[in-house]
């Protein structure tokens, strides 16, 4: 019997970390994303595959049921951080592996992995669905994070997403800008680590913490709302600013493209993956010129 399990992709368009302190963030689920398929074996362990958007195999292993039960490693690497997941998830349901005599699962993504577009949220949400637990206790219990990405995951729609006492609180909002056409989302040739930007904003955060989220909060609200590119270029624009400040951290703009005309704005973990661009003409061959040759529509990328 095989069981078949899908989770999209995301992209967070404003908060960034804030989210992690109360912000609420507009974050889009992605066209692509991430599958799990799961078959009873006889083999008395787990055959596990996953494969890139390219066909390629990226990782395999065999593992048992016992070394997920007994997991203690402490080391950082792929088969450990899939170990800890599935043991976290074996804690919440026991009975998947109990009432099994063996797996195959094979996982396939629909977007290079170094994109950045949630290797790991689509994969924990996937492990979520076949274990049948909260997919959001267990990123909190294995990986660590806002929990946006899990809640893209979910979601066919773009979404509002912040944590209130502890809580994820995700709303459904109609995001359909008529300036689209003019909005792109351009990739940085490198994935930044989710783990490490979380840690150097924490070590970076003021005491005016509680200003940048009522201003975080009013700018999230403006983006959703504005009617027209040139506003919705100012608002960005303004979120850049207010983040730079509080990451002291300069402006992707100002690093990479000073001379670019047109906004480019920082998403999710700073200093890597996508930027969005907003430009009145097609900017893919000041970027490809510049050596960054994946430019995607904001119709191609967004559910």
């Amino acid at each position: 019997m095989q069981k078949t399990f899908y989770s999209n992709g995301k992209l967070l368009i404003s908060g960034e970390y804030l989210i992690l302190d109360g912000a609420k963030g507009l974050a889009l689920p992605t066209k692509m994303g991430q599958n799990l398929i799961v078959e009873e074996t006889q083999t008395k362990s787990i055959h596990w595959k996953s494969y890139d958007a390219d066909g390629s195999i990226w990782f395999e292993e065999f593992l048992s049921f016992q070394e997920i039960q007994d997991n203690t490693t402490t080391t950082e690497s792929v088969k450990a951080t899939l170990i800890k997941i599935l043991q976290v998830a074996n804690t919440m349901n026991s009975n998947v592996f109990s009432n099994s005599e063996g797996l195959a699962v094979t996982t396939q993504l629909s977007f290079p992995r170094n994109w950045g577009l949630g290797t790991s949220s689509t994969l924990i949400n996937n492990i979520a669905q076949w274990f049948q637990i909260d997919a959001f206790e267990l990123l909190h219990q294995s990986f660590g994070g806002s929990g946006y990405d899990i809640a893209c995951a979910q979601n066919n729609t773009p979404i509002t997403y912040s944590i209130a006492n502890g809580k994820p609180k995700i709303a459904q909002v109609v995001f359909e800008p008529e300036f689209a056409k003019n909005l792109y989302f351009v990739y940085l040739n490198k994935k930044r680590n989710s783990k490490s930007a979380i840690a150097e904003y924490h070590s970076n955060k003021t005491n005016q913490l509680t200003d940048y989220i009522a201003t975080i909060d009013k700018i999230t609200q403006s983006i959703i709302d504005a009617d027209n590119l040139e506003v919705f270029t100012q608002i960005i624009n303004q979120h850049e600013t207010l983040l730079s400040a509080l990451l002291n951290t300069e402006t992707v703009k100002n690093a990479l493209f000073p001379e670019f005309d047109g906004a480019v704005k920082s998403l999710g973990a700073w200093g890597g993956d996508f930027v969005l661009v907003v430009s009145k003409e097609n900017p893919k061959s000041y970027f490809v010129a510049k050596g960054y040759e994946t430019v995607i529509p904001y119709q191609e990328m967004i559910v």
